[in-house]
C-alpha cells in the first residue's frame, strides 16, 4: 500500500523538478540574452566606438562600391564602344588616393581643418568660375574642368569647403557671443551659400545645390538656431529650389515624370525610373549574383553613377540593399554621436554638417532609384563611379575620424591600446589586454 501510494508522489516530484529545470533554463537563457545586450551596449558606449564605426562602414561601402562599379561599368563601356575598364581603373585610383587622404585627415589636428577653410573656399569659387569659362560640356552641362588629364568637378569640393568655412565662421561668432542676433547668425553665412549655389546652378547642377542647402540647414540646426528661424529658412530654401525647377523645362519634365510615373502616358520622361525599378525588382531576396545583372547592358541609363543602386539591388537582392542602408545608418549614428560628444564648437558643427550631407546624399540617390524622390543626379557616396565625389567623401569621413579622436576618453583609449591599428581594434572589442 505504501509503495502504491508512493509512486504518484514520485512522479509529481519528477514533474516538479522538470518544470523547475525548464524554468531555470529559460531564466538562464534570458539572463544570457540580457548579458549579451549589456555587453553590446557597453561596447557602443566605449570612447572609440564612433572612430571604428566610421572606419568599418567606410571600408565596407568602398569595397562594395568597387565591385559594383567593376560590374556595371564594364558593361556600360562595352555598350558605348569604349575601353572596358577605363571607369573602373579611375575608380581604383580614386579609392587608393582617397584612403591616403582619409588616413592623413584622421591623423591631422583640428586646427589644420580650420586653417584650410578659407583657402579651400576660395579655390572652390575659382574652380567653379573656371568651369563656366573654360569647362567642357559633358552631356549638355558644364560641371568639370580638366587637371593633368583628369576631369575634376569643383562643385564636389565646394561642399566640403562650405562645411569647413561655415563651421569656422559660426564657431568664431559663438566665441564672440554674436549668435543671439538673427542678422549676425545669417550674415555672411547666407550670402556665402547664395554665391556658391549660384555658381553651381550656372552649371545646371540642382542636386549639388540641394546638398549645399542641406549643409546650411545642418549648420543652423547644430549651432542651436531658434526653431522659428530654422523653419523659416527651410521654407525659404524649399521655395527657391522649387522656383529653380519651374524655370527650367527639362527639370520640370523630371518632376512631372516623377509625379505621373504610374500613368500610361509616362514613357520617355520616366524611362530611367521605370528601368531602375525593374532592375531592383528582378533581384528578389538574394539577387542574381555579382556580375550577373542584365539591366546594366544598356537598359538602365547611367548605371555606374546615378543609378548604381539599381544594379546593386539586382545583383545582391533585397538583403544586399538592406545591408548597404544599414552601413549608412552606422555612419549616421557615429557622426551624430561625434557631434554630440566633442568638446569644441567647430568640431561639433563640422561633424554634424558632414554627417547630414553624406546621409542626405545617400537618401536622395536611393530615393530616386526607388521612385519615392525625383531624380537629381547625385552620386551614391562611396559606391557610385566618380573621382571627385569619392575623394571629397573620403576626406570628409577622415575628418569625422579626427573629430572622434577628440571625444572624451578617446585619446587615453588610443594610448592604452598601443600604436598598431589591429591591436587597437582588438582592444576595443575586448580581445586584447591593456599594455602594462
Amino acid at each position: 500500500m505504501n509503495v502504491t501510494l508512493g509512486q504518484p508522489r514520485s512522479r509529481a516530484s519528477d514533474e516538479g523538478q522538470e518544470q523547475a529545470g525548464v524554468m531555470a533554463s529559460a531564466a538562464g537563457a534570458a539572463l544570457t540574452l540580457r548579458d549579451r545586450a549589456l555587453r553590446w551596449r557597453m561596447l557602443l558606449d566605449r570612447p572609440l566606438t564612433s572612430y571604428y564605426l566610421i572606419l568599418g562602414c567606410t571600408l565596407l561601402l568602398l569595397a562594395l562600391g568597387l565591385v559594383t562599379v567593376l560590374s556595371a561599368s564594364t558593361a556600360y563601356q562595352l555598350v558605348q564602344h569604349l575601353p572596358q575598364y577605363a571607369i573602373f581603373q579611375k575608380q581604383v585610383l580614386g579609392a587608393v588616393t582617397g584612403l591616403v587622404l582619409m588616413w592623413l585627415a584622421a591623423k591631422a589636428p583640428i586646427r589644420l581643418f580650420r586653417a584650410c577653410a578659407y583657402p579651400l573656399l576660395i579655390a572652390s569659387v575659382l574652380g567653379l568660375l573656371l568651369v563656366l569659362v573654360a569647362g567642357p560640356k559633358v552631356a549638355g552641362v558644364e560641371r568639370w574642368i580638366t587637371v593633368a588629364g583628369i576631369q575634376v568637378q569643383p562643385s564636389e569640393f565646394a561642399k566640403l569647403a562650405f562645411v569647413l568655412w561655415g563651421a569656422d565662421l559660426l564657431a568664431r561668432k559663438e566665441k564672440l557671443r554674436q549668435l543671439t542676433d538673427s542678422r549676425q547668425l545669417l550674415i555672411p553665412l547666407l550670402p556665402g551659400l547664395t554665391v556658391l549655389a549660384a555658381l553651381v546652378m550656372a552649371g545646371d547642377d540642382l542636386g549639388t545645390t540641394s546638398l549645399l542647402v542641406v549643409i546650411f540647414l545642418a549648420l543652423l540646426w547644430v549651432v542651436g538656431t531658434p526653431a522659428r528661424l530654422l523653419i523659416g529658412m527651410a521654407g525659404l530654401m524649399l521655395f527657391v529650389l522649387l522656383m529653380l525647377i519651374v524655370v527650367q523645362p527639362w527639370r520640370l519634365d523630371r518632376i512631372t515624370g516623377f509625379l505621373g510615373q504610374s500613368s500610361k502616358d509616362c514613357s520617355a520622361s520616366c524611362y530611367q525610373l521605370t528601368e531602375g525599378k525593374y532592375a531592383l525588382g528582378s533581384g528578389g531576396w538574394f539577387g542574381v549574383g555579382l556580375g550577373a545583372s542584365k539591366a546594366k547592358w544598356g537598359w538602365v541609363p547611367n548605371s555606374p553613377t546615378d543609378f548604381i543602386f539599381a544594379i546593386l539591388g539586382e545583383e545582391l537582392g533585397l538583403l544586399g540593399t538592406l545591408c548597404v542602408i544599414m552601413l549608412y545608418g552606422g555612419i549616421a549614428f557615429a557622426g551624430l554621436r561625434i557631434a554630440r560628444r566633442v568638446p569644441d564648437t567647430f568640431s561639433r558643427l563640422a561633424a554634424g554638417a558632414i554627417t547630414m550631407w553624406i546621409i542626405a546624399q545617400a537618401m536622395v540617390n536611393i530615393g530616386a532609384v526607388l521612385g519615392v524622390l525625383p531624380i537629381t543626379g547625385v552620386p551614391l557616396p562611396l559606391i557610385s563611379a566618380g573621382l571627385s565625389s569619392l575623394l571629397v567623401t573620403m576626406a570628409a569621413l577622415g575628418m569625422l575620424m579626427a573629430f572622434a579622436r577628440s571625444e572624451p576618453g578617446a585619446r587615453e583609449a588610443l594610448a592604452a591600446a598601443g600604436p598598431s591599428t589591429p591591436l587597437r581594434l582588438l582592444h576595443w572589442l575586448g580581445l586584447q589586454r591593456r599594455h602594462r
